[in-house]
């Protein structure tokens, strides 16, 4: 007995842990977004390579920094046979036994700090801080670009949703028809084609529920992934997101796209940072002068000992057959530079289409929504009409079946269309690079 009660209760417990796997979880658009931009691997790498240039930043302005280095070392000598051959002062050579030789010590301290280098330092720093930043507003750029990767599937999800909601509406009006057709046929009121027809297209709106929750259970896999959640969850669309939503500062024409896009400002402060390396590649022409200094110790045993002995000076080098040769480098960084500012236009006349693109897209989603949520009131009159005739025999079954698939067109097109609404507004949004501004980002 005691046994039955253990098995009944972990049957239980696995049915339980069964529905608690399939309960749907819901995340408001703003969420969603918001895990996206936590756990997306785009993300992540765009945050890495900022940090990245932060580091190379670093290393460059390092090279403004003194450079101090200490050195010594220790030599064991053999000892070597010295004769030392002194001259007196009368012109004769008089020998002196050499000491004995048999270690050598020497320690150095040397410093050296750069004074000028043909502004090679400075402009250094400059391009590395300009495509420091150039880095950030492509890290910018990638979270503007997921977000609009989750807007996208949060609006597909949303159709999904409401297109097998509204099937599974009709599939029931649709069962229903079939069964009171199949009395019908039976009592000899309506012929067989007609319930034939009823059926056909009961199996129709079931094969189109079967594509429709397909295509639900993809774009909800689609999803999760892309936030990183386990691969049972089940999510589901806020309704609020998409019925009671308020469009503000909608673009009216490209100047802000021109003004905020990322890419675009990524690719402006990349053409700085060339034209800071042209200068870079200049300095070769100037000579290097540094401030030198250092500390010396010396000590051959029996023989000498040095201390004490500091020196300071100024040193200069410069690199003559570097004029020649250096006058190639220049016109690789000026060219970079020339193929930056080419791009930069490129990318300015394809914002400007996007944007006008991304208006008109908007602007006919909103002429959509007026007439689809019309042809629902006309549909529905129609049907209303056309049942009414069928019922007094003055239609047929042709007419009734076709109004009825007109209604159900009608009303997921409805449905539909508040969420294409929405879809191209954040579509705008993006071209014009306000979409992070929207969902409130974090500067990087």
């Amino acid at each position: 007995m005691k046994v039955s009660q253990l098995m009944l209760f972990g049957v239980f417990l696995m049915g339980a842990s069964a529905v608690q796997a399939q309960e749907k979880s819901s995340l408001t658009l703003n969420e969603a977004i918001h895990l996206a931009w936590e756990q997306s691997a785009q993300v992540s790498l765009a945050e890495s390579k900022v940090v990245t240039k932060k580091q190379e930043l670093r290393t460059v302005k390092n090279n403004s920094y003194p450079d101090f280095k200490i050195s010594g070392q220790y030599q064991r000598l053999t000892d070597a046979d010295i004769n030392f051959k002194l001259n007196n002062s009368d012109g004769t050579t008089s020998t002196t036994d050499a000491p004995s030789v048999n270690q050598l010590m020497v320690g150095q301290v040397n410093a050296s700090l750069p004074l000028f280098a043909g502004f090679k330092i400075q402009n250094s720093i400059k391009a590395s801080s300009n495509l420091y930043a150039a880095e950030s507003a492509n890290a910018r750029q990638t979270k503007e670009n997921v977000a609009m990767q989750v807007v996208d599937l949060y609006a597909s999800m949303y159709k999904a949703e409401k297109t097998v909601e509204l099937l599974k509406e009709n599939q029931k009006s649709a069962e229903q028809r079939v069964t009171d057709f199949i009395e019908l046929e039976k009592n000899g009121i309506i012929p067989r084609n007609d319930l034939l027809k009823a059926q056909l297209q009961a199996s129709n709106v079931e094969l189109s529920l079967a594509k429709a929750t397909k295509d639900l259970n993809i774009v909800n896999y689609q999803l999760i992934t892309l936030l990183k959640l386990d691969d049972t969850t089940k999510l589901t669309i806020r309704e609020s997101d998409f019925v009671n939503f308020q469009m503000n500062n909608i673009p009216t024409s490209d100047e802000v796209a021109v003004a905020n896009r990322q890419d675009l400002e990524a690719v402006r402060l990349q053409e700085k940072a060339s034209l800071d390396y042209v200068k870079v590649a200049k300095s070769g022409y100037y000579p290097a002068i540094s401030l030198v200094g250092g500390y010396t110790a010396i000590d051959l045993k029996n023989v000498i000992t040095v201390q004490n002995a500091m020196n300071i000076g100024v040193g200069l080098s410069y690199d003559l057959s570097g004029i020649l040769k250096n006058n190639a480098t220049v016109k690789v960084a000026e060219s970079k530079a020339d193929e930056l500012k080419k791009h930069e236009e490129l990318l300015t006349e394809q914002i400007k289409i996007e944007v006008q693109k991304a208006i008109e897209d908007y602007d006919l989603a909103l002429k959509q929504d007026i007439v689809y949520n019309q042809a629902v009131e006309q549909a529905s009159e129609n049907y209303r009409i056309l049942k009414d005739k069928y019922d007094n025999g003055l239609s047929d079954t042709n007419d009734l079946l076709e109004a009825d698939v007109d209604q159900l067109e009608s009303s997921i097109n409805k449905a539909l269309s508040k969420a294409n609404v929405i879809q191209k507004y954040y579509e705008l949004l993006t071209v014009s690079g306000q979409l992070n501004q929207t969902f409130n980002l974090s500067k990087i």
